[in-house]
């Protein structure tokens, strides 16, 4: 979904606890833009923070640490395969959309890296390095 059509485009909030972590690391990354994630069904509400790269969306994080991440069925299937992500039970398709929650120090790095192989992917990295990236088992 384009950024616009989300809501209105305001500062994302700060998030509680180690989310704010992950959304800290994606905000330093070139070309990222951060805005409010506003409820789905109240335009109104605050539920997060979205991450797009240009007119891309990355993912988002929701207020409770859940994180939703834009993929393709390339990326995702793979992740979900490896149990590094939770299928995302609102997608057009599987692996479209993966979803993983940020509760600890450590969810936190896991789910910046999981950002970090979404956003290599929308600069143009192709899908078989970020597979080898998979299988290799880095989570770093």
């Amino acid at each position: 979904m384009k950024l616009a059509a989300k809501g209105p485009i305001r500062p994302a909030p700060v998030l509680a606890g180690p989310a704010q972590q992950t959304a800290t690391a994606i905000r330093t990354w070139p070309d990222i833009i951060s805005a409010t994630h506003w409820d789905l069904f109240d335009r109104t509400r605050v539920d997060g923070a979205d991450f797009y790269v240009g007119e891309a969306e990355l993912g988002h994080i929701h207020l409770n640490g859940e994180v939703h991440l834009a993929t393709t069925a390339g990326l995702g299937l793979p992740l979900l395969a490896q149990r590094l992500a939770s299928p995302f039970p609102y997608g057009q398709g599987p692996g479209d959309w993966v979803t993983f929650r940020i509760r600890t120090a450590a969810d936190a790095d896991h789910a910046t890296w999981l950002f970090r192989l979404n956003y290599e992917r929308l600069h143009g990295q192709p899908l078989a390095v970020l597979l080898e990236r998979l299988q290799a088992g880095r989570n770093q």
